[in-house]
């Protein structure tokens, strides 16, 4: 496990230096001004010479092969420079948000990956029952729904029509500091609209997977052994079945990265989306290379853990060998 995990770190290496050197290669391709963003509406009456002296306060006037070998030269002393749309150092603006995005995406996950096992394996106990085309239906529309407009219409509807529940915010208006309960109530909709985002994925892999295993030999004879129909499925239709399930886990990471970003922007979550948004049309390129480097490191890691838990419910599968 510990070679596996070594051999992807060195991996990792070169895919964060194509990442950042591309990231900063399209900013400077970029059409907005990162000097125009920061100067805001004082930009418009400001003189030429003026914008050229905060160009080069910002260092936005050497080429971007020098501003990334800057960037990187200083991330790796710990210092991943200063915000210039978000006015903060790099490191507080992904300190304060990434402990809120990365609640959203861990209940988000926990629950889509809860309610796509039980789901599925429903829908595998009795292939083409009312039961399995129901669930398959809903997973292929839901598949096929932008996850924008879902969260829109769960505004629309629990907010707006049924006021059961906040539209966003992490907390109340009137509130001075931000509390467990008021978090918990808030992170409802987000989350919800998140995991519905990704069960379309887990409830098919489990059902064709259950289903699979439920046609093996090993299961027949478990059940011919007389064992109940609970131990069968848990014991030994599900163990099997979940195997393709992990692999899942590590490819979902992109699209729940992406899905993230739409989700807190809908719902004005306090997390890395609006940084990332900012970052991109202010061409912020010390925090558009960080948050990149974040969601590389994530995708990364994704794949490291689905190809761990793989070896380590497969017996057929060697880390070693990996």
């Amino acid at each position: 496990m510990a070679r596996l995990a070594g051999r992807r770190a060195l991996f990792a290496v070169p895919v964060v230096l194509v990442v950042t050197f591309g990231a900063f290669a399209l900013a400077a391709a970029s059409p907005f001004d990162p000097v125009r963003a920061y100067a805001g509406t004082a930009a418009l009456g400001a003189d030429q010479e003026t914008l050229d002296r905060l160009r080069e306060n910002l260092g936005v006037d050497e080429s971007f092969v020098a501003r990334w070998w800057h960037w990187l030269t200083s991330a790796l002393t710990g210092d991943l420079g200063h915000s210039s749309v978000l006015r903060q150092p790099v490191t507080q603006v992904i300190g304060e948000r990434l402990v809120w995005s990365a609640l959203l995406c861990a209940v988000a996950f926990a629950v889509a990956v809860g309610l796509g096992m039980l789901l599925g394996v429903l829908a595998a106990r009795r292939p083409g029952s009312v039961l399995d085309r129901a669930v398959a239906s809903l997973a292929y529309t839901l598949e096929a729904a932008p996850v924008f407009w879902i969260a829109l219409l769960a505004v629309w509807l629990f907010a707006l029509q049924w006021d059961v529940l906040p539209a966003g915010g992490l907390t109340d208006t009137a509130s001075q500091q931000v509390t467990p309960g008021q978090v918990a109530g808030h992170i409802v909709l987000p989350a919800g609209v998140l995991a519905v985002s990704q069960l379309p994925w887990f409830t098919l892999y489990v059902r064709q997977g259950v289903g699979d295993a439920l046609a093996e030999d090993p299961v027949r004879g478990a059940r011919a052994r007389g064992l109940g129909e609970g131990t069968v499925l848990v014991g030994h239709a599900l163990r099997s079945g979940l195997l393709p399930v992990l692999t899942l886990i590590g490819s979902r990471v992109p699209e729940l990265i992406t899905g993230a970003l739409l989700v807190e922007s809908v719902f004005s979550w306090p997390g890395i989306a609006a940084a990332t948004v900012e970052a991109a049309t202010a061409v912020d390129f010390p925090l558009l290379a960080a948050l990149t480097v974040l969601a590389t490191v994530a995708v990364l890691a994704g794949n490291l853990l689905a190809d761990l838990l793989y070896g380590l419910f497969d017996p057929r599968v060697k880390l070693s060998e990996m």
